[in-house]
């Protein structure tokens, strides 16, 4: 295929992927059970945390912990006590422990408290520079709250190379807005424009099929990239095509 050519495949793909239809197998259905700004923020980003292995066994889990959180995630941070620490012994994702969960509960609980939102921290290190320092600004910060040095490795550090395909899918879901019921496009300090491809394996061996990604490593090399491509086929909204290489790998083993 030519470059028109690609790009009208990858348009159609979208079309086709990106409809709430994609809901329904997909761990974005969680943060969709919450009509608030706030649970949706953080149902989505501890949903995007654990959003690695099988799409079932992730929905699950995530299951689970909403309901850990009483099913009101905003309102249980704003009110939780250390009596009520101890319900997330009892959870576990993969590597994902209970030591790790509740840290993460505390730090979006003193998140919630000085920046009010995730959406204002995010856009904190967003106003300095662009997603990346983003991404590794929300890091610095999240961390800061006595992490145990096991937890780091469940929030992406660009700075070592790693690709931050959870993150940037977190923010795929809050930034973007185009009226199609899938992303919530919640977050309006943050531009489309700006956003990066959540690469993983999937989307980096379609991809490479594809002749828009050279390099083999699946890092935040490789992100920016198959961005030359994508942002050059939509300049204001390239991360849709997330949909098109995540159905093309996942749905069509393409």
């Amino acid at each position: 295929m030519n470059k028109d050519e690609l790009k009208e495949f990858l348009d159609e793909k979208v079309l086709k992927y990106n409809r709430p239809e994609f809901i329904d197998n997909d761990p974005i259905q969680i943060p969709h059970l919450f009509s608030k700004k706030e649970d949706i923020e953080i149902a989505g980003f501890l949903v995007a945390t654990i959003a690695w292995g099988r799409r079932d066994l992730i929905i699950k889990s995530a299951n689970k912990l909403m309901s850990l959180l009483d099913h009101s995630p905003s309102e249980f941070l704003l009110n939780a006590s250390k009596s009520d620490w101890n319900r997330f012994e009892s959870f576990y994702y993969r590597t994902f422990s209970s030591v790790d969960c509740l840290y993460f509960i505390k730090a979006l609980q003193q998140i919630q408290k000085k920046h009010t939102s995730l959406e204002a921290l995010f856009n904190l290190g967003y106003n300095n520079g662009d997603i990346k320092e983003s991404i590794r600004y929300f890091r610095e910060v999240f961390l800061s709250y006595g992490s145990l040095q096991r937890t780091h490795k469940h929030v992406a550090n660009i700075d070592k190379g790693a690709s931050a395909k959870r993150l940037n899918m977190y923010l795929r879901w809050m930034v973007r807005n185009d009226n199609n019921g899938v992303d919530f496009g919640i977050w309006d300090t943050i531009n489309a424009k700006d956003l990066l491809l959540p690469l993983d394996v999937h989307t980096g061996n379609v991809s490479r099929k594809l002749g828009i990604l050279q390099r083999k490593q699946n890092d935040i090399k490789a992100v920016e990239e198959v961005m030359l491509t994508l942002r050059d086929f939509d300049p204001e909204d390239p991360v849709k095509y997330d949909f098109a290489l995540f159905g093309l790998g996942i749905d069509e083993h393409f």
